[in-house]
């Protein structure tokens, strides 16, 4: 099966979701991602965490973000450790870590460290406030994120406290930043062959997702709030909607989709009505639109408008986290995989790789056991035949 980054090669130095999740995708995407490990802190941090732990050394959390790649034990603060470490680092097209922000030049990861051994290197560094400024020492995760930056104010009932979501968001946007960051500056290395750092922190990502109500702060001093359902700031009926059984996400961002929406429950009464003429007026006039939407949706099943709107208008389930998973479509398109596991006679479920190549989804291996590769890595540390994990 192609996959994209066949060839190149990651060495890592990683703990518990963001750092993880953006080598994850590069390793699922073809890359040869060697994590880092040192056997005296025990590895990965998250290797032990619960509460489904997998033999020793290893859990389901741990599995998540770190399938796919290779372990070296290694202990970096040694000279023997370091020899070794940057004998890797010579045959690599990049080094990279998720360590607080001044960690990177204690433990000699940057580009001017590790420029004269591999002058293409990029040194990729993901942190919680970035490097070079006052907080770089800070210790941070996703959670103060989502609420110093806002996205909490944004999230919830306007009669409710500010929530943040229910998975850390802001760990796996950063990820999926960083991943960009350093394959772009490796195509960059390659066409040039000089490396560089790249500099990634949860706290950037997470302001940038403010997207347009920051633009509509700083340009207009427009404040957005909370509205009734998680509705949209601008557009209506975008919003949560009651259904005789549960509940359902109705979008209709267009007028089409409101025509659309109108016409199959056989409304024409609700187009007719001039509060609902167009986007801006049914904005205005949400709370009539609401009751009206609200009369209109607990007369059918969630499953029976999805099924009215199939394809015309853009309508979901709020479904469980079981029920999402067990959703017929999930097993169509193939977004739940298995792997084996040594520790697991009947393989590990697990969510496949959200990246098809020419049609077809690129399957996962299981994450390594603790320094599994040190002896292959180092007897050939050019050599890309490594065996993979359980191969």
């Amino acid at each position: 099966m192609k996959r994209p980054l066949e060839g190149v090669r990651v060495l890592t130095i990683e703990h518990y979701g963001a750092g993880p999740y953006a080598t994850l995708l590069m390793a699922e995407l073809g890359a040869e991602v060697i994590k880092i490990e040192a056997p005296s802190l025990g590895g990965d941090a998250s290797r032990p965490t619960g509460p489904f732990l997998l033999g020793d050394n290893d859990s389901q959390y741990f599995q998540t973000f770190s399938r796919s790649k290779k372990s070296a034990a290694l202990e970096l603060k040694t000279p023997a450790g370091r020899a070794d470490f940057e004998r890797l680092v010579a045959g690599a097209e990049a080094v990279v870590n998720n360590l607080r922000g001044d960690q990177p030049v204690k433990l000699g990861l940057t580009y001017d460290a590790l420029k004269t051994i591999n002058p293409a290197i990029v040194c990729g560094h993901l942190s919680a406030y970035g490097r070079n400024n006052s907080r770089e020492n800070w210790p941070g995760y996703d959670y103060p994120m989502q609420a110093e930056c806002g996205l909490m104010s944004l999230t919830g009932e306007p009669d409710g406290p500010p929530a943040r979501m229910g998975v850390s968001i802001i760990d796996f946007m950063s990820g999926a930043t960083f991943a960009l960051g350093v394959v772009s500056a490796i195509l960059a290395a390659r066409a040039g062959g000089e490396g560089c750092d790249v500099d990634v922190s949860l706290f950037d990502v997470a302001l940038h997702q403010l997207s347009y109500p920051a633009v509509w702060a700083m340009n207009e001093g427009r404040v957005t709030e909370r509205l009734p359902n998680g509705a949209h700031p601008s557009l209506a009926p975008v919003q949560r909607v009651k259904t005789a059984d549960g509940y359902g996400q109705l979008m209709c961002m267009s007028e089409k989709f409101w025509t659309e929406l109108c016409g199959l429950t056989g409304r024409p009464d609700l187009a007719a009505d001039p509060r609902f003429r167009d986007l801006a007026a049914r904005a205005e006039n949400l709370a009539s639109l609401t009751t009206a939407m609200d009369a209109l949706f607990a007369t059918r099943t969630t499953a029976d408008w999805q099924t009215l709107f199939a394809g015309r208008v853009p309508f979901g389930p709020v479904n469980s986290v079981l029920e999402a998973l067990d959703n017929p479509f999930v097993a169509e398109v193939a977004m739940r995989d298995r792997v084996d596991h040594p520790d697991r006679p009947q393989g590990l479920s697990m969510l496949a790789m959200p990246v098809k190549i020419d049609g077809q989804r690129m399957p996962g291996r299981r994450a390594p056991k603790l320094g599994e590769h040190t002896a292959a890595l180092l007897a050939d540390p050019a050599d890309g035949d490594i065996p993979e994990p359980g191969r």
